[in-house]
């Protein structure tokens, strides 16, 4: 049986919510920012489907600094879990995961490092800084039901000149320019769908922010 044959036969709305089922648990605590994410996931046969996800960041950054001084700001997700199923449809693994944040304005980033985070699967989460976005990856994958956190990113920073303000948030302006993309992989008959999904701040609020006296 082909792959579109075999998809055929499962609704279009249940396939696309299996996408969902990355990210779908709640945070476990309050202590930080939750950033509201308008996403899209895109089933392999018929239309894209919108959801609405909640993620939390927690932001550790002094609240002012003197130009020219170096300091870091910490940005460090919550613990989230992968749902053993959704609709009736067991989920296999979560992978590909991709959290971005832009390089923030009035002030110089020197370095970014990662830190902590737990049960990502056997992938090595990796950063990179491209075109003044910072791009933390986890190529997973994570199994279906498992409890897993993002590594904390450190942004290494120079203050700019006096008078400006340094502000963190995550990226993403819309589904083709998302701050957070995974993929989800659900059995169905006799094949694995992979649902791939993209998600974008609505609104995007301030993480930290830095006076520079």
């Amino acid at each position: 049986m082909g792959l579109r044959s075999a998809l055929s036969r499962v609704p279009t709305t249940a396939a696309a919510a299996l996408a969902l089922a990355g990210l779908a648990a709640a945070p476990a605590s309050a202590a930080g920012t939750v950033v509201g994410l308008d996403c899209q996931a895109k089933p392999p046969v018929g239309s894209a489907q919108t959801f609405d996800l909640d993620a939390e960041v927690e932001a550790t950054a002094p609240a002012s600094v003197a130009s020219g001084d170096s300091f870091t700001v910490t940005l460090a997700t919550q613990q989230m879990t992968v749902p053993s199923s959704v609709g009736g449809y067991t989920v296999k693994s979560l992978k590909n995961i991709k959290l971005t944040a832009p390089v923030p304005e009035n002030a110089t980033l020197n370095g970014v490092t990662l830190s902590g985070g737990s049960g990502t699967g056997p992938g090595k989460p990796t950063v990179s800084v491209s075109g003044g976005t910072i791009v933390l990856t986890v190529p997973g994958a994570i199994n279906g039901g498992a409890d897993f956190t993002l590594p904390a990113l450190t942004l290494d920073l120079t203050a700019g000149p006096s008078g400006g303000t340094v502000e963190t948030r995550l990226s993403g302006t819309g589904y083709d320019d998302p701050g957070l993309t995974f993929t989800a992989s659900v059995p169905i008959l006799f094949v694995t769908v992979n649902v791939p999904t993209s998600c974008f701040p609505s609104p995007n609020p301030v993480l930290s922010s830095t006076s520079i006296t």
